[in-house]
């Protein structure tokens, strides 16, 4: 216990050091086989960027992010082990429209913080985590609870507060149960917020097919709905029920489907129902070095009357990657808005070292964003912008 309390010491002391340390209790009758392994973890990432849009009232934005991570890991016999995480979301932006005008923000919460049990088939997991599935990568139906978006070269989102349970089954099928409470964010396509007093409940089953997979994921809450025209009151402890279908299959060309249906027990207008699908498929052609390409067709509705697909909108998507060469890599990502003829394009240049990655981004969006929010990315990228980023992961 004191060489632990030591580690902690030396964390807090000097937080910009990442180091891994065993702590093993030695069995006497057999000195070289441990019965009892230990090991707390520290890691960090550290990222900064400057972005120019001259279509944003602050056209220079300046920003910083930190994202330290402690781990602390009790191994026992038979592959079982507990886990303790936490880490923090750090972070300062700077605004300037040269040279009249200067805004400050910055904000320090908690990214991850959960404890884990887990063996050879069963994992349990309560606390602030991440919890995403499904098959699609661009255009997402499944994207429930994480706001993960393709073009984000950190990959980050905001966690979840709740429980998971995951059992994998010896034929490769798997089951996973979730139960959450106390998340006050509304996620990519909530059109309401969740009421606070209930928890959140639902499920998936993934299982295999031939040549590929299928799962079935449901989930439950319980909805509070104000002023969403023409519905000017309040609605509260609407109960709203999510089915989700997905499947994917390695075919020579990858290929998948991945939907979601939603339904208020509550008539409330065009919102009573919501209906999302995507189709997609990826491939990697031999041209130069392999031109890896990922095509996706998403279609979404809300409706009054379910599956009526009323006034229906329809997004393509189209990711292209290139390796140049070892450390090299060339990407685009491109949406398009059928429903309003508009484009959405993104290019990516990365340059990768052992810790150090460096980006050179260029987007080209309209001004009027509408693809689903994801981390308040719109209000940085509408209209045509450049920017760098470094990364530093330890």
């Amino acid at each position: 216990m004191k060489k632990i309390n030591y580690l902690i010491l030396l964390y807090i002391l000097f937080p910009c050091k990442s180091f891994a340390q065993d702590i093993t209790a030695v069995n006497p009758e057999n000195p070289i086989k441990p019965v009892l392994k230990d090991m707390l973890i520290y890691s960090g990432q550290f990222s900064s960027w400057g972005l120019y849009n001259n279509g944003i009232q602050r056209p220079l934005l300046l920003g910083a992010r930190y994202i330290p991570t402690l781990n602390y890991t009790i191994k026992q016999n038979n592959n079982r082990q507990f886990n303790i995480e936490g880490s923090a979301n750090i972070f300062g932006t700077l605004g300037m429209h040269p040279f009249d005008e200067v805004n400050t923000d910055g904000n320090f919460q908690p990214y991850r913080a959960w404890v884990r049990y887990s063996d050879s088939q069963l994992e349990i997991r309560a606390g602030l985590q991440k919890i995403n599935f499904g098959s699609a990568t661009l255009l997402r139906p499944l994207m429930w609870f994480d706001q993960i978006d393709p073009r984000d070269p950190l990959q980050l989102t905001n966690g979840v507060w709740g429980v998971l349970g995951r059992y994998y089954f010896l034929n490769n099928a798997n089951i996973w149960l979730w139960c959450l409470y106390g998340n006050k964010k509304t996620r990519p396509w909530d059109a309401d917020q969740t009421n606070q007093q209930y928890p959140e409940v639902g499920g998936r089953f993934q299982s295999s097919v031939p040549k590929g997979e299928v799962a079935l994921s449901y989930h439950h809450r319980v909805t509070n709905m104000q002023g969403i025209d023409p519905y000017d009151t309040y609605f509260p402890a609407i109960d709203e029920n999510r089915i989700g279908l997905d499947g994917k299959w390695d075919l020579g060309v990858g290929l998948w489907f991945e939907g979601t249906y939603v339904h208020k027990s509550k008539e409330v207008g065009k919102y009573t129902n919501m209906e999302i699908l995507n189709i997609g498929t990826d491939n990697t052609f031999a041209i130069g070095n392999g031109l890896n390409v990922v095509f996706e067709q998403l279609l979404f509705s809300f409706d009054q009357k379910a599956f009526s697909f009323s006034a229906p909108v329809s997004f393509s998507g189209l990711s292209l990657s290139y390796p140049i060469s070892l450390i090299d890599n060339l990407s685009m990502i491109s949406y398009f808005d059928w429903t309003n003829k508009t484009a959405y394009n993104f290019l990516n240049l990365k340059r990768q070292f052992n810790k150090i990655s460096f980006y050179l981004m260029a987007f080209w969006n309209p001004r009027n964003y509408q693809l689903p929010q994801q981390l308040n990315s719109g209000n940085y990228y509408s209209g045509k912008g450049i920017q760098l980023m470094l990364v530093f992961n330890h």
